[in-house]
């Protein structure tokens, strides 16, 4: 069985600001109830109002080395908006409002703490207390400035301040298989291998985008539509105009967002090493618009990639 070849190409990614939290519960079970629900409906910033996901487990039961301040498992989890809104920074507050106090507040035995200790920031904390009418209280735990909220279930902790900064939004990688099993298992294991590296989230469902889309559509009310030229039942339809190559049955795609280009090309390189000897995969690829969304360019081989500056 040969490997599946990998198109001289790259992923166009373009900046974002992000936010960076971590959740902490009584136990996985209810970590995860509380990340499923913050990151939900948040796979992509066409219809959704930030892009989220999980990062990494932390803390008992995850990466051990990064000790979380209650001493509780945790969870990192990100939340990124396009740099080029105008409302970026209103609109990025507003998104960990509603997804932190609608999803994790409500969530039984969890905490939440800020990991970006940035200028400026926002009063996230503060904001939220005031779901405390007025019995909400400012303490020190762990040596940390929180809010206390008094709830149902005890008391919600919340770090008063949460930063954010620029990240990178838009990596991908397509996966191109003889038919759906080849190109879904493929995307899998790519998925899976992103999530050994730090500091990326995979925000659609299960790390897995299986409608690739294109900017525009032919109908003034979209901004966003699917991309013909790579869906396989429409390549008799589309005769030459088609780029699906002869053979591949079934197209799937990752979305990579993070913290900075190298830590981006460090996933993506994984993710090939990860999933390139799938049967029944014939080829990687990945989607740009020459330049014309963003600027960082994630190379899929590697001598290609210019060296990453600081």
């Amino acid at each position: 069985m040969s490997a599946a070849e990998v198109e001289d190409t790259y992923a166009e990614a373009f900046r974002s600001i992000y936010a960076e939290i971590l959740i902490t519960a009584r136990d996985r079970t209810w970590l995860d109830h509380a990340v499923q629900a913050a990151t939900g409906n948040a796979s992509s910033t066409i219809l959704c109002d930030c892009e989220a996901g999980l990062d990494r487990y932390v803390g008992p039961g995850g990466d051990e080395a990064f000790a979380t301040p209650d001493g509780r498992p945790g969870a990192v989890v990100q939340f990124h908006v396009p740099r080029f809104r105008k409302d970026r920074v209103p609109a990025l507050e507003r998104s960990l409002l509603v997804r932190v106090s609608q999803n994790v507040l409500t969530c039984a035995t969890a905490s939440c703490f800020n990991l970006l200790d940035t200028e400026p920031y926002f009063r996230l904390g503060r904001k939220l207390a005031f779901f405390g009418d007025g019995h909400q209280t400012r303490d020190v735990r762990w040596g940390r400035n929180v809010w206390v909220v008094p709830i149902l279930g005890g008391e919600f902790v919340i770090d008063r301040r949460f930063g954010f900064r620029d990240g990178l939004m838009g990596g991908n990688l397509w996966f191109m298989g003889r038919d759906l099993d080849a190109a879904l298992l493929a995307a899998e294991r790519a998925a899976y291998a992103v999530r050994s590296i730090p500091g990326v989230i995979l925000p659609f469902p299960g790390g897995v985008a299986a409608s690739g889309s294109k900017a525009g559509s032919r109908y003034k009310f979209a901004i966003a539509s699917t991309y013909e030229a790579f869906c396989p039942t429409l390549r008799d339809k589309l005769g030459a105009q088609s780029k699906v190559p002869a053979g591949v049955g079934s197209v799937m795609e990752i979305i990579l967002n993070g913290r900075d280009l190298e830590t981006l090309c460090r996933a993506t390189q994984a993710a090939i090493a990860a999933c390139r000897d799938t049967p029944g995969l014939l080829k990687l690829s990945a989607g740009n618009y020459g330049g014309r969304l963003g600027k960082s360019f994630i190379y899929l081989l590697p001598e290609r990639q210019p060296a990453v500056t600081a």
